[in-house]
């Protein structure tokens, strides 16, 4: 178990590494910086005064264990546009982000969970056919179309919700809904899957033997047998619903990392920009983690890989 811990901490701490070290010469890759921030009508003069000000006049390699150092101490550097320290941005923004993408994952899984149950205990029926139709339609809809007809649905027509905003808990919901339709697809065909397997596994057929009621196999038993991979899934989902909230949080008005990093890449913030990635890279593998983790301890079986 404990080597099993320590070699998922490394492995995570090597991707975090290596996505710094990414982020970092990408945006080193993208052009002279002080240039761009300077502006089409500035001099070399004063590009050159950029250039000495923020220390990129240096050796690439220097500039980058400057950078790495102060980034362990919590140190991301001060926005170009907001003129305040980074941290507190991101900080800021991903607690709407994080309580969007919790909301967004709920619904998702509970929805994702009943619809896959309900696929896998009857398979081949016109439910099953439905839930298949459902999963398909999800992801081929796009989500910025999506987010537009629940606006225009909930927020012009019938006037129930707000369109914008993140000042309230009503303010999330639409969001939260383009996103769980996003996310639901893949919990549910796992689901499905899962069940089908289970289903017609030795254990529950002992199970049904013994003379437990329906409700209890499929919920005490085979659906059990699925919570490993749709642990897995959730956290990926998870994932993907933060770093891709940008269209979502640009549309509704609200003011989470992804509406921050696109008004940062417009205003040339290249600070926030590299705060965002890695802020939500780190997000995405601590997620990664717990879940090995939670894995883990729901099979035994797995720390002995």
């Amino acid at each position: 178990m404990r080597q099993f811990v320590i070699r998922r901490v490394f492995v995570s701490i090597l991707v975090l590494l290596t996505i710094s070290t990414l982020s970092f010469l990408l945006l080193k890759a993208s052009g002279d910086l002080s240039v761009t921030l300077a502006g089409e009508g500035a001099g070399a003069d004063y590009a050159a005064f950029l250039r000495k000000m923020y220390g990129w006049d240096r050796p690439l390699s220097v500039q980058y264990i400057d950078w790495l150092w102060r980034l362990l101490r919590g140190d991301l550097g001060t926005s170009f546009y907001y003129n305040s320290p980074v941290f507190s941005l991101i900080v800021g923004a991903m607690k709407i982000t994080f309580m969007l993408g919790a909301f967004a994952i709920a619904i998702a899984l509970i929805f994702g969970v009943l619809l896959g149950v309900g696929a896998g205990v009857w398979v081949g029926s016109w439910f099953d056919r439905t839930v298949l139709l459902m999963i398909v339609i999800a992801q081929a809809v796009p989500i910025f179309w999506l987010s537009f007809l629940l606006m225009l649905l909930f927020g012009i027509k019938l006037a129930w919700l707000p369109i914008s905003g993140d000042g309230n808990w009503t303010d999330f919901i639409m969001p939260s809904l383009a996103l769980a339709f996003y996310a639901m697809p893949a919990i549910a065909r796992i689901v499905r899957t899962g069940m089908d397997e289970a289903l017609t596994s030795d254990y529950v057929k002992t199970a049904r033997a013994k003379g437990l009621r329906e409700w209890q196999v499929i919920f005490g038993h085979a659906l059990r047998n699925t919570l490993v991979p749709l642990v897995a899934v959730a956290s990926v989902q998870f994932g993907f619903v933060l770093s891709g909230s940008v269209v979502v949080e640009t549309i509704f008005a609200m003011h989470g990392i992804g509406y921050l990093t696109w008004d940062a890449i417009s205003q040339n913030d290249y600070p926030v920009v590299q705060a965002s990635v890695l802020a939500v890279s780190m997000f995405y593998v601590v997620l990664t983690l717990l879940s090995d983790f939670l894995n883990m301890w729901i099979d035994p079986r797995i720390r002995y890989d």
